[in-house]
């Protein structure tokens, strides 16, 4: 009898090709109302500005939202890949990705698991993300797979607290009421330190709080910065 020859194994799974259940269809909807109120009266849409300058080449945008950032990219940007796992802000960063002015694909998916391949952007852009993934280790790790070497990556995030009262504050609502509410964000990571044990060298930011004046709010002290790869 001929031995027979075992069949090859299945090839490994795409980066990114299961797509896990993201919906926070009350959230979302309350979130794309206020987030465009925010950027036109809040000074979220100037941030925004600030934070995409200069960027050229090919750029992925991880958890884009409603799309908010895509009016702002400069016209030397070629390509942006927006990863977006929630079903109804995807559909809203679609059809903003029609009036942005540079090609721009959204892509469903979680930052946890990129759906593009190894070292293929120059750029990417975290942008009130990173309190709201479910593991940062694993999205920055993601980040840097996909980025060419000195590429960069462009981030706008709220941060923990200095201040001890505030701090508290933070970590309570964590621990309870806050990320059931807000599509489970978390208001006392600290994505600057992440963004160091991934491997990036932090190249400039600058720390200020959203809104300038007023009442501090838990998500108040912010961030934002270049990091490279």
């Amino acid at each position: 009898m001929t031995p027979t020859t075992p069949p090859d194994p299945p090839p490994p799974p795409r980066p990114g090709s299961g797509v896990p259940h993201v919906h926070h269809p009350l959230f979302a909807r309350f979130y794309a109302r206020v987030s465009v109120s925010a950027d036109a009266r809040g000074g979220l849409g100037a941030l925004r500005e600030e934070l995409l300058a200069g960027l050229t080449g090919r750029v992925v945008e991880i958890g884009a939202g409603n799309g908010l950032n895509f009016a702002h990219y400069p016209v030397g940007v070629s390509e942006v890949v927006a990863v977006e796992p929630e079903p109804h802000l995807r559909q809203l960063a679609e059809e903003a990705a029609r009036r942005a002015p540079v090609p721009v694909t959204v892509l469903p998916g979680t930052a946890e698991a990129l759906p593009t391949e190894d070292g293929v952007f120059d750029a990417a852009v975290a942008s009130l993300v990173l309190c709201t993934v479910r593991g940062v280790p694993a999205a920055l790790a993601e980040v840097r797979r996909v980025l060419r070497p000195g590429g960069e990556l462009r981030f706008l995030e709220h941060v923990a607290a200095r201040t001890p009262g505030l701090a508290r504050v933070q970590r309570g609502l964590d621990r309870t009421v806050w990320p059931l509410l807000f599509g489970g964000c978390h208001t006392s990571r600290d994505p600057l330190a992440a963004i160091e044990d991934a491997g990036f060298t932090l190249a400039s930011y600058r720390s200020f709080d959203l809104p300038e004046r007023g009442p501090r709010l838990p998500t108040s002290p912010c961030v934002l910065g270049v990091a490279r790869r």
